[in-house]
């Protein structure tokens, strides 16, 4: 262990710092330990982040919501992992989830670590955060109120606007006017309003606001503006507008 706590101390194996920092050193130092004769592979840096590293931020954030209906499903590490596989080699995927299970175990400062997300993250990324979040917690089939607790929670501490997040619950909560919930307008709205709230979130939804995260981003985001579209698609069809 002795290379371990110097690489601690050098700082060889990330560099993220703050709260983050603190809960992926304790998650980072349990794995190694556990893992005599691999450490080598930390040491050299196969485990590094940034300050603004999205996966860092979504580990730490899916560990809190994960944690607050006081149990942890198959089906929800599994939701991570198939998120993972698609963005990393099969190795990263790995590493990623022993640190989650480590993080598992650890009273995650949600106000802090939030507060290090925003400073460092642009406001598109971090509707994304809100979207794979929402989706760890309902992949079985519902959404726990502590759960929603957590995430509403992680928004207020993330700055995400009010409309952005009842738009993003939407599309995974059964609502009444859930359509029009998520192009953040009401059943009252002429046609010619829907169609410009769509043309409005089409701008704030797309795919290419998350390209700054890097290709591997794309495919989630493109999850959340699929959904706004079929919001779109259902409106226009009760309509029956052209």
């Amino acid at each position: 262990m002795a290379k371990f706590g110097k690489w601690i101390g050098g700082g060889l194996g990330f560099a993220v710092g703050g709260p983050i920092g603190a809960l992926l050193g304790f998650a980072l130092g349990s794995v190694i330990d556990k893992s005599v004769g691999h450490e080598e592979n930390y040491v050299k840096g196969q485990y590094r982040t940034t300050p603004n590293d999205f996966g860092a931020s979504l580990l730490v954030l899916v560990a809190a919501v994960m944690k607050a209906d006081g149990k942890i499903l198959k089906s929800e590490l599994d939701y991570i992992k198939r998120f993972f596989n698609k963005q990393f080699s099969s190795e990263r995927t790995k590493e990623h989830l022993l640190v989650l299970r480590e993080l598992l175990k650890k009273d995650i400062p949600l106000q802090e670590v939030c507060i290090q997300i925003k400073t460092y993250t642009m406001y598109p990324a971090r509707l994304q955060l809100m979207h794979l979040l929402f989706g760890v917690a309902a992949v079985d089939g519902e959404i726990h109120s502590s759960e929603l607790k957590v995430i509403q929670q992680i928004a207020s501490y993330l700055g995400i606007r009010q409309p952005d997040y009842f738009s993003i619950k939407a599309m995974f909560l059964k609502e009444v006017d859930g359509d029009y919930k998520i192009l953040e307008i009401n059943k009252n709205a002429t046609n010619e309003d829907v169609k410009k709230a769509y043309r409005k979130m089409a701008v704030k939804y797309h795919p290419d606001k998350v390209s700054h995260m890097g290709e591997e981003y794309k495919d989630a985001a493109k999850e959340k503006f699929q959904k706004m579209k079929d919001a779109y698609e259902n409106i226009k069809k009760q309509r029956g507008m052209k």
